[in-house]
Parts: C-alpha cells; structure tokens; sequence
C-alpha cells in the first residue's frame, strides 16, 4: 500500500467561522448587546431559534447553552415525577445520565450492540420496568431503529426525547432526526456540525412542553412574550399558564453564540454531503484490513458524520493498546472506547449513577474494541488515505501479517 502525508491541520481544527457572522459579531461588540432579552424583537437568539425551527420543520425552537441543558430542560418540561425512570442507551457520553440526574430522575440503562445501535430486544424488555420517558442518543451520529423505537414507546405512551447531539442533518426514511419524538436536542459545541465553541437547541411542535422549558430556561417575568412570534394562540395560552409556576434554570444562549451559528446554517448541507462522502470513502479503505471492521449504516438511514468508528477482530487487549500506539506514531489519533482510561461514553465509569447499571455484557464487549477517530468534512482524499493507510498499516504491525485481506 502506497504511504501518504497526513494532514498539515490537526483533525481537531475547526472550520473557520463565515466572514458572514462577523458584522453581526461587530455590532454586538460595539453596543455590548449580548444579552438575549435586552431587544423587544429580532435579537440574533430569536433570529436563530426561528431559521432553526424553519431549518428543521418544527414548529418551535429554543436555543441554550449546551444540549445537556436542552436535555434537562426536556425532561423538566415533560412534568416528570421525582426518581422517574428514564431509559437510555449504555453507549452516550455521560452528559447524558447526568441530565437525568439533574432532573431528579434515575437512568436506566440498556444494552447497545456491536454496530453501535440498541439492541432492540433488550430495550422492549426494559420498557417494562417502569419507564416514563426515553432518551435516544444517537452517538456518534449512529441511528438506531427508530421505526421500532417508536412504535414501542407510543403503545405504551412513553414520551421520547432525542439526543441529536450528532446528527444535525442526518434523515431516517427522509425524516430529519430530531423530529421524529417528542423533542429534539443538539449540540453546537466545537466538536459538532455546528461550531459556537458551546451552545445547544431543542426542537418540538409540543406549545405546552416548549412554553415550559422556555420559562425555566430564563425568560423571567414576561419575556416569555418575545418567543411568540405571530398568532400563535396555544403558546400563549401555554405561557399564560405557567408564569411564575416554575423554577428559573438560567440556562440562556447568549446573543454573541447565536451570531457565530446563524451563517453556519447555510453551510449545512454542504457540510452534511462531505462528511458522508469522506466516511465512506474511509471506511471502504479500512474494510480491506482482516483486523478492522467498520459496521454497516441502517437502510433508513443517511448519516452527517464527523468522525468514524470502527471495531478490532481477533485482537487481544494488549494488540489493541499496541495499535492504538502504533497509530499515534503515525499521527493519527484514535481511542478505543473500553480502553481509555476514564472514557466518559464508558458507562461502568458513570460513578454517579444513583442505581447500579449492571454488567451490560454486550455493550462492555462493543466497548472494550470500538475505535473512534475524528474526519472532519474538510478532509482532502489525501488526507483520507493517510489516515486509512495509518490506520491499517497500524494493525497489519500489531498482529505481523499483511495489511490487505486476500483477494
């Protein structure tokens, strides 16, 4: 296999901000305008919320400060009780059960197989353990059968939030994910699709459920008043309801935040198409390696990733740290997920649970061999097959044989 030069920027480097957002970012910081509520109308948060909202075809938007708040104030705005029980999948990064935890409610966790996605047959089985509401993350921008999912947790009337931290622009059956539970929640911290260093949005067509987790976001008083745009009679009758019934979270987007990630919007999709191509590109370079594999997407789904993850065959803890090493020493950063020590996406490092997760042994198993890497959509094909090659050639010299697979 031909050797390539990795990339001269670090997988680490985000884009650059538009030169769109920068007037905007001048006029903010000529006026010190960055609160969201100071305006009486169209502050860059409320502009933000409703492109979003247009973006996602919903009815509603709230923008936040993270999606762990948007998280949070999803449950908090779905009225559950104390020590709820809330089910999620073992494989998310621990930001999630720690919103749950600050709701007050108790994760319940179930198993995740070797493809990254629930496994479905123990998800039906912890449905009936006393669930009132679900969270779907969508780690790493991996799509579980949400056809199933839904189905499940609508006979049984069980209110369903995804976490779409990963998957701003990713579609099942054509549907935007984000859309298809009750509420949706994203990230836009640096790492994301969507870069504001840190910033979250939820998404809903529920006026009640975003009334309310409009309210304990912040907007004291009646600035409440500046979310409705148009006539909107059930919002308002929403916020009517619930003024001064609930607690005040403060957990706002500044103005400044919604100016960096309004240009990025249009960007989007373009955005969505190279990182795709880039992942597939990758992955059919890394699936001629015996010791790598790269699991296959769901049919439904048309994924918007920004990284790549992978599995080690027949190689032992040790192989696995060693390549790990020998992938480093060619540049090319990569954690496997079981092996990092205190991995926050490994959940027997989630000390804080207030119940026991129990042993998951196949989620544990899908951990202790699962790689990630980070392939940004500003990747050349260069810089893809320097990666790739690194990649395999890492583990052709752990396990001493030949890098391709025969034939």
């Amino acid at each position: 296999m031909a050797q390539h030069t990795l990339p001269a920027a670090s997988v680490y480097d985000a884009e650059p901000i538009p030169t769109e957002a920068r007037a905007d970012i001048d006029r903010l910081l000529q006026s010190g305008d960055l609160f969201r509520y100071t305006a009486p109308e169209d502050a860059p948060v409320a502009l933000l919320e409703a492109e979003f909202a247009a973006f996602m075809g919903t009815s509603y938007a709230l923008a936040v400060s993270s999606c762990s708040a948007a998280l949070f104030l999803s449950l908090e705005a779905l009225g559950l009780p104390r020590d709820a029980r809330v089910l999620i999948p073992a494989f998310t990064f621990a930001a999630v059960p720690s919103s749950i935890v600050h709701a007050r409610c108790v994760p319940v966790l179930c198993e995740v197989g070797e493809n990254y996605r629930i496994d479905m047959e123990d998800f039906a089985a912890r449905l009936e353990d006393d669930i009132s509401a679900v969270i779907i993350s969508h780690m790493r921008g991996h799509t579980s059968d949400m056809d199933a999912i839904m189905a499940l947790c609508e006979a049984r009337g069980i209110p369903v939030i995804e976490d779409a931290a990963h998957s701003l622009g990713t579609t099942w059956h054509g549907r935007k994910i984000g859309t298809l539970g009750r509420v949706g929640c994203f990230s836009f911290q640096s790492y994301k699709l969507v870069n504001a260093g840190e910033g979250g949005i939820l998404v809903t067509d529920d006026a009640d459920l975003v009334a309310r987790a409009v309210i304990m976001s912040g907007a004291y008083e009646h600035n409440w008043s500046k979310h409705i745009s148009g006539a909107d009679e059930a919002l308002e009758a929403a916020f009517a309801r619930w003024q001064n019934r609930l607690p005040l979270y403060n957990l706002r987007m500044s103005n400044l935040s919604a100016a960096v990630i309004r240009p990025q919007l249009g960007h989007v999709e373009r955005r969505v198409h190279d990182g795709r191509r880039n992942h597939d590109y990758t992955a059919i370079k890394l699936d001629r390696s015996p010791w790598i594999s790269v699991p296959e997407k769901l049919g439904p789904e048309e994924r918007a990733p920004d990284s790549i993850q992978f599995n080690l065959e027949d190689m032992s803890e040790e192989e696995m740290r060693a390549f790990a090493a020998a992938a480093a020493e060619r540049g090319v950063k990569v954690q496997v997920f079981g092996l990092s020590r205190d991995n926050a996406r490994a959940f027997w490092n989630w000390q804080f649970l207030p119940e026991a997760p129990g042993e998951l042994p196949r989620t544990r198993a899908m951990l202790k061999r699962a790689c990630d890497a980070r392939l940004p959509a500003r990747l050349t094909t260069t810089d893809l097959d320097a990666i790739a090659d690194a990649l395999v050639s890492a583990a052709a010299e752990v396990k001493a044989a030949p890098q391709l697979k025969a034939g």
